[in-house]
């Protein structure tokens, strides 16, 4: 093939990864609302995969602090092989479900807890042995994965199901399925965070603001939710250590920080409630 014919295919084979996430929106809906529970108790969502499906869940978790202005703890992942397997393959050390055993029994997922396993070709003995072992301590289980059930898989609450067909590249799950797992998870987290009142409409009020470009972006939502000028949303930013919704409810409200954090707190931080 030439290489514009085979970056068309491989375009085209791209949009099937977005069509089969598309299948499973009643699942990828009770997913939400079981994390969006468990996150509203004081619990957290893990993440546990291998190789790709590992990375993966490491970087949505590590993207949750800064857009939303999570707790690190509430957000986890957990890959195969630990830390040195993001930057390197581990091989082999997704093979051990005993593994993934203890890798919950290390975190001390209980019921306020969610485990997500995400295993693309759908059968990684680590997963299903976190997930298993999850679900003994009575956590709820999430299982992800990119083919027809597989045999021996493990029980759980949810399990969403992108079937997204054969890889240009056969057998690379990095593609189509890597494709659909981030799209997957980018919903879950997003929507659930939308449930806890971290957007107030389509704008991300609890950004943390940890450089000059969340700077600016939490100065332009300031602006935009109170009509100040850029110079003024900035200053007001700033007044209130970074963090959007109490700039807007000290401006709204016409409360100081601390008076505009007790508002907040009153109503489980939903902006729309603190100003109304």
């Amino acid at each position: 093939m030439s290489v514009e014919g085979a970056v068309a295919l491989m375009n085209a084979q791209d949009l099937r990864a977005v069509e089969a996430v598309g299948a499973e929106q009643k699942p990828i809906a009770r997913a939400v609302e079981i994390v969006a529970g468990a996150l509203r108790q004081g619990g957290r969502l893990i993440y546990f995969g291998a190789g790709t499906s590992g990375r993966l869940g490491v970087l949505d978790a590590s993207e949750c602090p800064p857009t939303f202005r999570t707790d690190f703890e509430t957000v986890q992942g957990v890959i195969a092989g630990g830390e040195a397997a993001m930057f390197r393959a581990q091989e082999g050390a997704e093979d051990k479900p005993e593994d993934g055993a203890k890798a919950v029994d290390a975190k001390s997922m209980g019921p306020n807890d969610v485990a997500m396993g995400i295993a693309a070709g759908g059968t990684t003995p680590y997963v299903h042995g976190a997930l298993r072992r999850a679900a003994e301590r009575g956590a709820k289980t999430i299982f992800l994965s990119c083919v027809q059930p597989v045999a021996d898989e493990p029980k759980v609450d949810v399990v969403i199901r992108p079937l997204v067909g054969p890889e240009v590249l056969t057998g690379s799950t990095r593609l189509k399925a890597g494709t659909a797992t981030k799209l997957v998870l980018n919903t879950i987290t997003t929507l659930a965070m939308v449930r806890l009142g971290k957007a107030y409409e389509n704008l991300m009020v609890d950004l943390r603001a940890t450089n000059q470009k969340l700077w600016d972006r939490g100065a332009r939502i300031i602006a935009t939710l109170t009509g100040l000028d850029r110079e003024r949303a900035m200053e007001l930013l700033k007044r209130a250590d970074g963090h959007v919704k109490l700039a807007v409810v000290m401006h709204k409200c016409a409360v100081d920080l601390q008076g505009a954090r007790e508002r907040l707190e009153r109503v489980g931080g939903r902006l729309r409630d603190a100003i109304a």
